[in-house]
């Protein structure tokens, strides 16, 4: 009985010791997952924002004075200005919340293969009965990333762009902005956006409602898949919806925005002193124009030199939350 008892006990501390070697484990696979969904997500926002036309037309109308009438000349500029800031917007929104959302899919599928190994090492703990999840299910559980840039990305720009009119629409091209006038322009126009329809509209843009008919479009990680009528694939999403649907990750969710803007402001502002300008002392909304196209590649670079993913990262209540959603406090 001793022996038995002691085996036991070796049993239960080599799981112990497994479950930080996973949890360390499991946040390498969203640095492999990440830099995918991220490049992909880079190339359809390039694609369905693409400035360069809009802003070759005022260019040559700035060389050649007479190409364009004075009103053609505001009209171009007033799309600029919404179209500028909507591209910057959506950018900040959707690498913000696809990065928490990569964290969030890891961990979940971080804790069942906790479970899995503990099983396997014969672990005396209280396990669940919870079936083993097979790879083909955790594959398509991270490619299912994607959804934003695939499904969610055209109603995201629209409703961020209707925000960002109602926003930004009756500020002239003379007004100044200044770190702290645009810090509170781009935070109203997150705030609006997440108000919009109901408490959790916003989900809808990350993952589909009905897992079951999900199908996979152009994926950064795998060919066109249709996904099975997979029990262990729809509890996985079921998982996740349940997780972003959270109190606690509605917390996290807002905390992250209000640093990716901080990060965002102070960027632009240094971006501002290496030319010699100076946004905190304040500079024209027509020249501030150029500055937020500008700031767009930084915002999308990829993962493991945005610096705004890594700020996010290491925000204490951040890094707490993924460590107790691994552990399965959050979420029954």
């Amino acid at each position: 009985m001793e022996r038995e008892l002691a085996r036991q006990r070796a049993n239960d501390e080599l799981i112990k010791a497994q479950l930080q070697a996973h949890f360390e484990n499991v946040q390498l696979i969203a640095d492999t997952t990440l830099p995918h969904a991220m490049q992909y997500l880079r190339s359809r926002i390039a694609e369905e924002l693409d400035l360069s036309q809009l802003t070759e037309r005022l260019q040559k109308g700035k060389g050649k004075p007479y190409t364009l009438t004075s009103s053609e000349k505001l009209e171009l500029w007033d799309r600029l200005k919404i179209l500028s800031f909507t591209q910057m917007v959506v950018s900040l929104w959707a690498v913000t919340i696809l990065s928490l959302y990569i964290k969030v899919q890891v961990n979940i599928l971080g804790r069942h293969l906790y479970i899995d190994t503990a099983r396997g090492l014969g672990s005396s703990l209280l396990l669940e009965n919870v079936d083993l999840i097979d790879r083909d299910d955790q594959q398509n559980f991270l490619a299912s990333a994607d959804f934003l840039a695939n499904n969610g990305l055209l109603a995201l720009i629209s409703n961020i762009q209707a925000v960002v009119t109602e926003v930004i629409e009756e500020k002239k091209l003379i007004d100044l902005f200044n770190t702290t006038s645009f810090y509170e322009t781009v935070m109203q126009i997150l705030d609006k956006f997440m108000s919009l329809g109901s408490l959790h509209q916003w989900i809808d843009y990350l993952m589909p409602e009905d897992s079951g008919h999900y199908k996979l479009g152009t994926s950064s990680s795998i060919d066109d898949t249709v996904l099975p009528n997979s029990t262990n694939f729809d509890q996985l999403m079921v998982e996740a919806r349940t997780v972003l649907s959270s109190a606690e990750f509605g917390k996290i969710m807002g905390i992250s925005l209000k640093v990716a803007v901080d990060a965002l402001v102070e960027d632009m502002e240094a971006q501002c002193q290496s030319t010699g300008a100076s946004l905190t002392s304040g500079m024209p909304l027509a020249k501030l124009l150029s500055r937020v196209m500008q700031i767009v590649p930084s915002l999308l670079r990829e993962a493991s030199q945005n610096q705004f993913i890594k700020i996010i990262r290491t925000v204490p209540e951040v890094e707490l939350f993924f460590t107790l959603l691994y552990a399965n406090n959050l979420v029954d």
